[in-house]
């Protein structure tokens, strides 16, 4: 696969990547939904305060070629989003594992278990490309 699936996030069916730290997840688009995506030309993501629901739509991306809804991981509380992002969206293109959108205060840590490991996200990207 040509894509990076770095081994320490955690990811989900639709294309988010998760880092944990405490009780704090960032969170971000992966490299294979910018590399599907094509050139990223806006992000608009929640402003701190808001609550999201996982599963739930928490913003978008929107490409030359398509607009994708972004699927919020866990439940809780946006803490801090990624204002460089919103104002250089190609940002996601060039990196999209440090291209964070924002970090959340994890309100249930049991909802972390049904994130996808770096070995089952690679998996699940080869069976659906």
């Amino acid at each position: 696969m040509s894509t990076q699936i770095p081994k320490n996030l955690k990811y989900t069916k639709e294309h988010e990547w998760v880092l944990i730290e405490g009780d704090t997840a960032t969170i971000g688009i992966t490299d294979f939904a910018q590399s599907a995506l094509g050139d990223i030309v806006f992000a608009e993501v929640p402003d701190v305060g808001t609550s999201i629901a996982q599963g739930a739509t928490f913003g978008v991306v929107e490409s030359i070629k398509s607009v994708s809804d972004l699927y919020a991981p866990l439940t809780g509380e946006v803490v801090a989003k990624n204002t460089d992002v919103e104002g250089s969206p190609e940002k996601i293109n060039a990196g999209a594992y440090e291209a964070w959108l924002i970090k959340v205060k994890v309100k249930n840590p049991g909802e972390i278990a049904q994130l996808l490991s770096a070995e089952a996200y690679d998996q699940f990207c080869q069976t659906s490309a």
